[in-house]
């Protein structure tokens, strides 16, 4: 990867001084729990295509994600899946099953499923022709110029000025590609496609109000340090193990918390990133509770244990992130520190995003913390409950509804967990040959 500061490479593009992706916010009493929340009003249906009939799409005991019910509370009876794309047919025909077999059958009955996109398209109808595409396919189906790994591209020829949604990240090709993704995202708002990526946290409601107080109390952000642990037991899929297929636990999974780290912190200077890892073969990285056999991957695509890196933001600011896969159970561990000079932020952290989250917020003239606790607040419902109102256009307020994650955001973001992916085997090179030359002499 080049060592050139975004900033440098593609300054004609940047909306200030490395501000592009610190502005977009929403105010956090705007996002409400989806049990509260009113279905689009209408008699018209509302077409959409499902890309993908994995997890993420329809949910699984790994987490809580899982769009096509936020779909189905969000546009009620309106909700009309027309095509399930998945090459997997046997697994898309039994999660449409299931379906259809549920309170939400209206949405899937008339729901077929094709192996490929281009297969929709040549069966397609007028009334078929979808309001949004969204795309939940594993990651290395997507983000490439690559035929086969094109998806974005399809979509746009296909149906050109349709809203895409597309899953976090946006690729996980390899490194040299990070540039296709660049110019992806150059083709999505040259089209002025509606489209936002899946960093579903930008979208908590304790995150939203950290985003308040700093524009509020005009703080200049000093300091973001971020943590992620997983627990790993119930992470049974062998891909997520290999970084060969998935690019390794930053890339795919601390993903989320290098974003949340730059919507604060704003652009990052690819050239200082540091980072250092604890290795699957180190004997503190032995892992007792696995549900994958490890054994059927190669040693050298294994994924490590741990991951801690920094860096400079283009203000000067320092970031850090830590991932680690050390938790057994089912709750992860998360927190996000953002640190600032002022009278009304000096540090705030966000606490267990996935599970109850909890804001703490220590203010100038007080050592106490403020705590805000922010009950059955569903992200992912926000998030899309958001992208539906933006397709609809509802509101008149112009302010009311944004896309906090753009398909350009989201490439700088995969380019910085790219280069703390390998700013790490870097380290742990230089490492090994550290401990070769003093076996050596």
């Amino acid at each position: 990867m080049s060592s050139r500061r975004p900033s440098e490479r593609r300054g004609s593009d940047r909306r200030g001084s490395g501000m592009s992706s610190r502005r977009p916010s929403i105010d956090p009493w705007r996002l409400i729990p989806m049990d509260k929340a009113i279905h689009v009003g209408g008699s018209d249906d509302f077409n959409v295509v499902f890309i993908g009939a994995g997890n993420i799409m329809f949910g699984s005991d790994e987490g809580p994600w899982n769009h096509s019910f936020r779909f189905e509370h969000k546009l009620g009876r309106r909700l009309k899946v027309v095509a399930l794309i998945d090459p997997a047919i046997e697994r898309a025909t039994a999660v449409l099953q299931k379906k259809c077999d549920s309170f939400v059958v209206s949405a899937y009955q008339d729901t077929r499923v094709f192996k490929t996109l281009e297969d929709f398209v040549k069966n397609m109808s007028p009334k078929d022709r979808p309001r949004a595409v969204i795309v939940g396919s594993p990651p290395m189906f997507r983000g490439s110029l690559q035929p086969g790994r094109d998806i974005e591209i399809q979509i746009l020829k296909f149906f050109p000025g349709v809203a895409m949604f597309i899953e976090k990240p946006i690729a996980t090709g390899p490194a040299h590609e990070i540039d296709d993704g660049f110019a992806i995202a150059k083709m999505i708002s040259d089209s002025k496609t509606v489209c936002s990526v899946g960093y579903m946290l930008r979208y908590l409601k304790g995150v939203q109000m950290m985003k308040q107080i700093i524009e509020e109390n005009n703080l200049t952000v000093m300091a973001t340090i971020a943590r992620y642990a997983c627990a790993y037991p119930a992470i049974a899929k062998p891909d997520w193990w290999d970084k060969s297929k998935s690019a390794g636990p930053i890339v795919e999974q601390g993903t989320h918390f290098c974003d949340l780290s730059r919507y604060f912190g704003g652009e990052v200077d690819i050239s200082t990133v540091t980072a250092h890892s604890l290795e699957w073969d180190e004997n503190a990285g032995q892992l007792s509770k696995l549900s994958i056999d490890e054994n059927r991957i190669s040693p050298e695509n294994r994924i490590p244990r741990v991951t801690a890196a920094t860096w400079k933001y283009d203000s000067g600011a320092v970031g850090s992130f830590t991932h680690v896969v050390a938790l057994q159970g089912t709750n992860y561990s998360c927190e996000l520190e953002v640190y600032a000079d002022g009278y009304s932020l000096n540090y705030a952290r966000l606490v267990n995003p996935y599970v109850q989250p909890v804001l703490y917020i220590r203010k100038p003239g007080d050592d106490n913390e403020q705590t805000i606790r922010f009950p059955d607040d569903d992200p992912f419902f926000s998030e899309v409950s958001n992208l539906i109102d933006i397709i609809e256009d509802i509101e008149e307020d112009p302010e009311a509804a944004q896309i906090l994650s753009t398909y350009e955001d989201a490439v700088r973001t995969y380019e910085l967990t790219w280069a703390i992916r390998e700013a790490s085997e870097r380290s742990r090179d230089a490492k090994l040959q550290a401990s070769k030359d003093a076996s050596i002499s």
